[in-house]
């Protein structure tokens, strides 16, 4: 991955570019309005604090090469609604894990997520040479497990005790992935006929 490149990648309904600083501007008001939404994240976004250091520490972590974070923008409602994010990347061994997503209440079953996810996907195995792809989420959040067992990811297993949440409990992480002979061959044409 070419941490310099401002990867584009869109299809007829959404639009992912590169997050920025001036984005906080589009995404507070979801951190001042949302509190739902950040109910299983293991970072805190509520109130405008929250936010900005969401925004923040995703740039310091492109800039370290290990992270390579996008806003979402919704081309049907013409707005900004969500962020998603390469992280973890691992060059040498070509794996990423994609996740902190997050989509404003408004948007979640619409079909963003699984044309959000085809696209960084298909960047992922197709453009910057990845072979795995993994996804981990908070055992409790049953809805962002069914959606990535939907789009063709396949549990690993668990991580007890995972993480340490921001109001000092602690999380399993139940872990996922793809794999790029996976992608080829089921995940990319199934979830293509899915978002057209």
């Amino acid at each position: 991955m070419d941490f310099l490149i401002n990867y584009i990648l869109e299809d007829d309904r959404v639009l992912l570019r590169p997050l920025a600083a001036s984005d906080y501007a589009f995404l507070v008001p979801y951190a001042l309005t949302e509190p739902n939404t950040w109910k299983y994240s293991a970072v805190s976004l509520v109130g405008e604090e929250g936010m900005l250091n969401y925004i923040t520490d995703a740039i310091q972590q492109r800039d370290l090469k290990t992270s390579y974070p996008f806003i979402v923008f919704d081309k049907l409602q013409q707005q900004y609604v969500g962020c998603t994010r390469f992280y973890d990347i691992q060059v040498l061994h070509q794996t990423a894990q994609l996740g902190y997503t997050w989509y404003a209440e408004g948007s979640r079953g619409t079909g963003i997520n699984k044309r959000c996810k085809f696209l960084l996907l298909q960047l992922a195995f197709e453009s910057l040479n990845m072979e795995r792809v993994e996804f981990r989420a908070d055992l409790r959040n049953e809805i962002s497990i069914a959606a990535m067992k939907s789009i063709g990811y396949k549990v690993e297993g668990i991580l007890r005790q995972h993480m340490l949440l921001p109001d000092g409990s602690r999380r399993d992480s139940i872990i996922l992935s793809i794999l790029k002979p996976e992608w080829e061959t089921t995940v990319k044409p199934q979830l293509k006929n899915r978002i057209i």
